[in-house]
């Protein structure tokens, strides 16, 4: 890919990842398993635990990728094959840790994709502020998925058919 396009998908996904570190942060700032968890239910005590254990590891891996987006954009001279490598982490990292989280608290369903309905799909029926979050952080990374599909394969064929270990 040319430099001018590696570097402004590097500022775009930088930008987005920002957005999303600071509203997931801000959620687990201000919400708690027992605030959370209001009725004391056993069942939906398990799906907050292992819904904010996810939305911590996704943090993670996002504000990760945010500090390497930057230092690949801070750089005097851009090094195109770093920040290739640094968007090809935040797609395996960041955008399939969201779509597909560990603990399966939520999952996205194809078929409501291309109807304009909401394609996140919840095992249990979560509070506002959990649905809400989830589905905003949904269009920012279906947003990063489409900017970054050329990361999911075509990016290892490349590096392969040029003889690197990926």
């Amino acid at each position: 890919m040319a430099v001018f396009n590696v570097k402004n998908i590097c500022d775009s996904t930088r930008t987005k990842l920002k957005e999303t570190t600071a509203k997931m942060e801000l959620f687990l700032n201000q919400h708690s398993l027992s605030l959370l968890n209001v009725e004391n239910d056993p069942a939906m005590d398990e799906f907050y635990r292992g819904y904010l254990q996810d939305t911590r590891h996704l943090l993670v891996f996002c504000e990760v990728a945010y500090e390497k987006l930057g230092v690949s954009l801070r750089r005097p001279t851009f090094n195109v094959d770093f920040s290739e490598k640094v968007l090809y982490e935040v797609y395996h990292t960041c955008v399939n840790t969201f779509f597909y989280p560990k603990n399966e608290c939520y999952s996205e369903d194809g078929r409501y994709a291309y109807t304009g309905q909401d394609a996140i799909r919840f095992r249990k029926k979560p509070s506002r502020d959990v649905r809400d979050l989830t589905i905003e952080l949904s269009k920012v990374f279906e947003e990063l998925r489409e900017d970054l599909s050329y990361y999911e394969t075509d990016y290892i064929t490349q590096r392969r058919m040029q003889g690197e270990k990926v």
